[in-house]
């Protein structure tokens, strides 16, 4: 219901359909917004899903190669070859605005360029389960830093996209309904206040033309 403090006139009239169609078209805008992210997130979603079945595998493999290596291999000599890493990965966060969701992008860079630099030990006494173990890890890298940046977004995205719904639940259920009764009150009491006016001008004429017929007779 249209509240009662509301002045009707007609400057408010036009104020409140202002009001509506500015609605309804920020009403259109954040549908299509919801939408076109709801889109965006279920193909991220796949692709979240995806690069997570591969790092689980890759990782599944890392760790039987190193299981395997650690049983071939005692334990002072494994501590000892991976206790210095050679190799060093260096991250950069940059970022990617997408329906206005600033979506985070990873991208990885190591200090050199020689693939054979993640081993950080000599090849004599160590086995090659560990360098199988060692080369999936750092084959598996990219795609999990890759897995990170789909699910912060995936994380992002979903957050929009409830903030969109509910912006767009507002404007459906309470704000447009509400500038439409407003309308409808307000266009109904200057309907009254029209015919109201209206009844007095007759009245005032007939007063006026009753005057006009005595004076006529006593003149």
């Amino acid at each position: 219901m249209a509240s009662t403090q509301i002045t009707p006139t007609r400057m408010e009239l036009t104020r409140t359909k202002k009001k509506l169609a500015t609605a309804r078209r920020g009403h259109k805008l954040l549908k299509d917004k919801r939408d076109e992210l709801m889109r965006q997130f279920l193909d991220l979603a796949r692709e979240n899903m995806e690069l997570r079945q591969k790092v689980e595998a890759g990782i599944l493999s890392a760790n039987k190669n190193f299981v395997i290596a650690r049983a071939g291999m005692d334990a002072a000599t494994l501590n000892t070859a991976l206790m210095a890493p050679k190799q060093e990965v260096n991250l950069e966060v940059g970022k990617k605005n997408v329906m206005s969701v600033n979506i985070p992008v990873f991208e990885s860079k190591t200090r050199t360029a020689d693939a054979n630099d993640i081993y950080s030990y000599g090849f004599a006494f160590t086995s090659s389960d560990l360098d199988g173990a060692v080369k999936s890890l750092a084959d598996i890298l990219p795609d999990m830093l890759k897995l990170a940046e789909t699910e912060k977004a995936c994380q992002l995205m979903a957050a929009e996209i409830e903030k969109t719904r509910r912006r767009v639940n507002a404007l459906e259920h309470v704000i447009i309904p509400e500038a439409q009764e407003t309308i409808k009150y307000i266009t109904m009491k200057l309907d009254e206040n029209e015919r109201s006016s209206q009844i007095r001008l007759m009245k005032v004429k007939d007063m006026m033309l009753e005057d006009a017929h005595h004076y006529s007779e006593r003149a």
